[in-house]
Order: C-alpha cells, then structure tokens, then sequence
C-alpha cells in the first residue's frame, strides 16, 4: 500500500486543460442562458425521453451540465418524473414499444406543458422514418412546440431550440 501511495505522491495530479470551444460559443450561450432566465423568472425543469434513439443526442444534452453551459447553475434542471417538469426534451424516433410509454408521459406533465424533440430521429423519423418497427417523428405520437435538428444537434442548438420554445409560450 505505501508503494502505491508514494507513486501517488511522486506523480501528482495529472489533468489535461479544458478544451476550448470558442469566444463566440461562449458569449451566445451566456446571452441564451440571461435572457432564458430573464423571461422565467425562475427555474425550468426539463424531463429528457429517450424513445428510442442511438444515444447521440443524449450525449449533447448531457454536456448541457458541464461548466461551459452550467445549466443547472442558472435555475434550469433535470428531473426524473414527468410530473415536475415544465418541458419535455424527447429524442429519437418514437419506437413502437415506447409510443404508450410517451404518451402517458406527456399526460403527467403538467399545463403550460413545452415539447422539444431533438435531433433528426424525432423531428423526422431520421434515418428509420416510418416502418413495423418506429412511428417516426415524436409530432405523429405527442404535440410538439419546437424541434431541433441535427444528427446529433451540438449544444449551443439545443440551447437556442430551449429559448425558442420558452418564447413561444410567453408570447
């Protein structure tokens, strides 16, 4: 053990710096960030649907909680049910065996309920369209307020696709 500890010691903390995503990105995401508070007031609680989707765009909402985008840090968080949240996030296309599941889902959502369906996957069917397997787009099973494309659309997009659907419902 003192072996392991002393390697520990001798070697140090070994990081690499964190990467650089550019002045731009980062002026626009803090003026998103102002002006989505700005007009909440307070704090929007998104519940994220996977409906079947590659995971690709879960990974770009997941880098919405790194300290670039600070999301959590600003009022705007995730939540594990359905009846806390004020938006949907939903992704991919809607797979036949998660349709009734994002229905009642969309059911226990609250009223003024947002729905955002992000990527490719759910604003169109993406690569899988229609078939035995998919119903497509998310707007064939659930209303939907804004969609999101991209495949997988980076965060800074789900970030302007988030203030859009927020405007639109305050207007």
């Amino acid at each position: 053990m003192w072996k392991v500890v002393h390697q520990i010691v001798k070697t140090g903390v070994c990081t690499e710096p964190a990467p650089d995503i550019g002045e731009a990105a980062q002026v626009e995401a803090a003026r998103i960030q102002a002006e989505l508070l700005d007009i909440l007031g307070q704090a929007l609680t998104i519940r994220e649907v996977d409906a079947g989707s590659c995971n690709g765009c879960e990974l770009e909402i997941n880098a919405l909680g790194n300290p670039y985008y600070n999301l959590e840090g600003l009022g705007i968080k995730f939540v594990a049910s359905p009846r806390h949240a004020d938006m949907l996030l939903v992704t991919g296309p809607v797979s036949r065996n998660m349709e009734t599941a994002l229905r009642r889902t969309f059911e226990a959502t609250p009223e003024p309920k947002l729905v955002v369906a992000v990527g490719d996957c759910a604003c169109d069917g993406g690569i899988f369209g229609e078939s035995y397997a998919t119903c497509g787009r998310v707007s064939n099973v659930i209303p939907v307020d804004e969609v999101i494309s991209g495949c997988p659309p980076p965060p800074l997009a789900i970030l302007r696709g988030i203030l859009k659907a927020v405007r639109r419902r305050v207007v």
